[in-house]
């Protein structure tokens, strides 16, 4: 084998690992660029067309109005199951003092958003990315682009927004009922016997002061990743993929981008 043969298999090696470096960290750079360009259309005034605000609440109606039974379903399993469950053994180990600060810190902080997070992901992100894949891979995109529209202007920054708004809404709805069914099942079964305002403030004094900005944060980048991941997702598709292609990917995506958040807004909170 020859010097030029040698160095041909080297380059071809080098092309494969440049390649495959390349593709790993370029959806999450676009990721950030597209939380950049929504975060910047969204504050300009000009960008809040009638179009784009029709496409707004037309999202934030289907996100809210069909993730609303599936929230409030497992927040009563949830509170059924860990909230009793947790008080219980608490109250059983004579560690009932530690009831609020352990459904502050597991259900409120680190479950909840991820749940809900999944909820939207799955009830509402699925048919967002399922829309833009069509319209990528039917040429629609481009065509809209051809007449001047700008389809990220047009689809993406409100349809990023009402899932936003829905996760903060979706979220405390799913706190609260989780909390009060917990309470609702301890109650029952004659565990608790101070009243739910007792047992929510106990929960709440037991928040420390990161909390009361880490759980709404979670609970809005959580919404905000699921919208922003499931259009550029859809946008990014080729004329090679199909349903059984971009669907998997997209979810995967999705929920990756919903445990990075919430890890992130850990390490950043908890170095306060």
């Amino acid at each position: 084998m020859n010097f030029s043969e040698r160095f041909a298999i080297i380059n071809s090696g080098l092309a494969i690992l440049g390649r495959f470096s390349r593709s790993q960290p370029r959806f999450f750079l676009i990721m950030i660029g597209g939380a950049w360009g929504v975060l910047y259309e969204m504050l300009h005034p000009s960008a809040w067309r009638r179009t784009v605000l029709i496409e707004f609440r037309r999202n934030l109606r289907q996100l809210v109005g069909s993730g609303f039974f599936s929230v409030v379903v497992v927040a009563f399993i949830t509170g059924l199951g860990l909230v009793s469950q947790a008080v219980y053994w608490l109250g059983f180990a004579g560690m009932s003092q530690m009831t609020g600060s352990l459904l502050s810190s597991v259900l409120l902080r680190e479950i909840a958003p991820i749940l809900v997070g999944v909820i939207l992901l799955g009830r509402s992100g699925m048919l967002m990315l399922t829309e833009m894949g069509n319209l990528t891979t039917g040429g629609r995109l481009k065509t809209l682009s051809g007449m001047g529209i700008d389809p990220f202007l047009a689809f993406v920054v409100p349809r990023t927004i009402a899932t936003t708004v829905s996760g903060i809404t979706l979220g405390t709805l799913f706190s609260v009922i989780a909390l009060a069914m917990g309470y609702v099942a301890c109650w029952m079964k004659g565990i608790v016997t101070v009243s739910i305002w007792s047992f929510i403030f106990e929960v709440i004094n037991s928040m420390q002061l990161v909390d009361y900005v880490g759980i709404p944060l979670k609970f809005l980048l959580s919404g905000a990743s699921v919208g922003l991941c499931c259009c550029l997702s859809g946008m990014d598709v080729t004329s090679e993929d199909n349903l059984t292609t971009f669907l998997p990917r997209g979810f995967s995506r999705g929920i990756m981008s919903i445990l990075v958040i919430n890890v992130l807004v850990d390490i950043v909170l908890g170095s306060f």
